[in-house]
């Protein structure tokens, strides 16, 4: 049988643990808090499609009760990782993978990346190399998360939107073990395509990230609001340029332009993002995995920056202010 743990059981991770309870996989989920206490005593429950549904699944916070897995999928935000690399050590066997179902560019990014940064650490999303030394890159699967979902009370997780999370080797094979996932992951009922360039899928959601999620929590904009405003779309479609031309200098492939990729998330209508939400709730926000990283590679590779950089410094000083995020140590 199948183990896998989801660390992180809150919105996506209790969307994913809840339909892949219904498979052959012996599940574990990792969590905490309120959340926790109410899997434990009720299950979790699924709203989906009007319909409430509820699992008993095994739960803990503590990762030395589930033992070794087959699978650790880390479904938290990307800046909450590396403070849980010591407590999940107990999960990991000597053939154990770890999914990355994170926002933003992973810790793992140059891993087996044919080049001259090959294995290459990335300082904005894994400092000190915590992540790269304590979990190690040859585990890593990419993921790319399109759903939305909610946790409408503890134990309750409510689905908004969307099925699909996009898998990947760092290496671009179709191993094994990533077959295995997948067909799992689809079983479930998840659209689950194997991607032979995942970096490709990850720059195409990163690319809006990056610009509507600073620009949204600077001004308090949806989505619709930010990509229809001339001046606002003009930021956007300037920090986005600047990231495709650090992508192309990575090897990354775009398969639309800006303006279609700016159009598309417009079209999305009048959706807050999650850093404007994380803003309004006094949560730490995805600053580095979505938008500092960008400029780390971007001096990586030699390409200016001045736009994702301009958005970037604000965007740190409001959410520091806030009491939303603590900037990277020089």
């Amino acid at each position: 049988m199948t183990r896998i743990a989801i660390y992180g059981a809150g919105a996506i991770g209790g969307y994913l643990g809840a339909l892949l309870a219904d498979t052959d996989a012996e599940l574990t989920l990792i969590a905490r808090g309120p959340h926790l206490a109410a899997i434990k005593k009720n299950g979790l429950s699924l709203e989906m499609a009007g319909e409430r549904t509820t699992r008993q699944i095994a739960a803990t916070d503590d990762p030395a009760e589930a033992g070794e897995q087959d699978f650790v999928i880390v479904a938290l935000k990307a800046h909450s990782v590396p403070g849980v690399v010591g407590a999940m050590q107990p999960l990991l066997g000597a053939d154990t993978a770890v999914v990355t179902a994170v926002n933003g560019v992973p810790w793992w990014y140059f891993h087996d990346l044919e080049g001259p940064w090959r294995n290459r650490r990335l300082e904005s999303v894994d400092p000190g190399g915590r992540q790269w030394d304590g979990i190690g890159p040859e585990r890593a699967i990419g993921c790319v998360v399109y759903p939305a979902c909610d946790i409408r009370e503890p134990g309750v997780v409510q689905h908004i939107e969307g099925d699909r999370f996009i898998l990947g080797e760092p290496s671009g094979e179709k191993t094994g073990r990533i077959e295995l996932l997948g067909g799992l992951m689809r079983d479930a009922g998840f659209k689950t395509p194997i991607k032979p360039r995942i970096r490709d899928e990850l720059w195409i959601k990163l690319w809006g990230n990056l610009c509507f999620n600073p620009v949204s929590a600077l001004t308090g904009a949806t989505l619709e609001q930010i990509g229809t405003n001339p001046a606002t779309r003009a930021v956007c479609h300037a920090m986005m340029t600047e990231a495709q031309q650090i992508g192309e200098a990575l090897g990354v492939r775009f398969p639309i332009d800006v303006d279609r990729r700016i159009d598309g998330a417009t079209n999305v209508g009048a959706h807050r993002t999650s850093m404007l939400q994380d803003l309004d709730q006094g949560r730490p926000m995805e600053i580095d995995a979505l938008v500092t990283a960008v400029s780390e590679l971007g001096q990586i590779v030699d390409v200016p920056t001045p736009a994702i950089d301009t958005v970037l410094a604000l965007v740190q000083q409001k959410a520091e202010l806030a009491g939303c995020y603590t900037r990277p140590k020089e």
